[in-house]
């Protein structure tokens, strides 16, 4: 593993070897993650091998933007769009139906995908270097604590992935928020940093 900083030579270093099907811890808004290529099979099972994860689970991706999502996966249903303007970026995972040629690994084979927009601004630009959306379950072993702290990052998962984007502590707290917006009536599938209270105003104002 090579542990670099996650300034402008770092992002772009980091994206290279996304691009090239590596795996790369990264920070988030809330801890840290695992960044892969979504639409890259070998990529997707490399996180799968670096967690010690059971294959039939979905993957959470992240963009840089709205617009990035709609790029790769179409447009957003009417309540995921409203939802996404009002806390995009932020902790709230949208799960949407998923299109174009993302695998049926990324989806744990529902046929659905998370997907956020961080609120930091090295994840929001990583995703923009890859021009890309890309994965991010969190930095950890299976069935162990997600964690905030790239030194914590660094000890458990060193020797499996290629590098660590090191921002730092991060801001920790509840995970993000997931919502299960394919269908016509939205579910709470976790609750998280948004309320779910905030969830249903926002749509009732629409």
């Amino acid at each position: 593993m090579r542990r670099i900083v996650a300034d402008e030579a770092g992002i772009a270093d980091a994206a290279a070897t996304i691009r090239a099907g590596g795996v790369v811890a990264i920070p988030t808004d809330t801890l840290y993650g695992l960044a892969a290529d979504p639409f890259n099979r070998v990529a997707v099972a490399r996180v799968f091998d670096v967690k010690g994860r059971r294959a039939e689970r979905a993957l959470p991706l992240i963009a840089a933007d709205a617009a990035q999502v709609v790029r790769r996966l179409g447009p957003l249903p009417a309540a995921a769009e409203r939802l996404a303007s009002e806390f995009w970026p932020g902790p709230l995972t949208l799960l949407i139906d998923a299109r174009g040629a993302v695998p049926a690994e990324v989806t744990g084979g529902t046929g659905r995908v998370g997907v956020r927009v961080p609120a930091h601004d090295v994840t929001r630009a990583l995703c923009v270097a890859c021009e890309s959306l890309l994965t991010a379950t969190s930095a950890n072993l299976s069935e162990q604590p997600a964690t905030n702290d790239p030194d914590a990052v660094a000890a458990a998962l060193g020797d499996r992935i290629d590098v660590l984007l090191d921002a730092g502590k991060t801001t920790g707290g509840p995970p993000s928020t997931i919502v299960d917006a394919s269908g016509s009536t939205l579910r709470l599938v976790r609750a998280g940093a948004v309320a779910w209270e905030q969830v249903l105003a926002c749509v009732q104002r629409a």
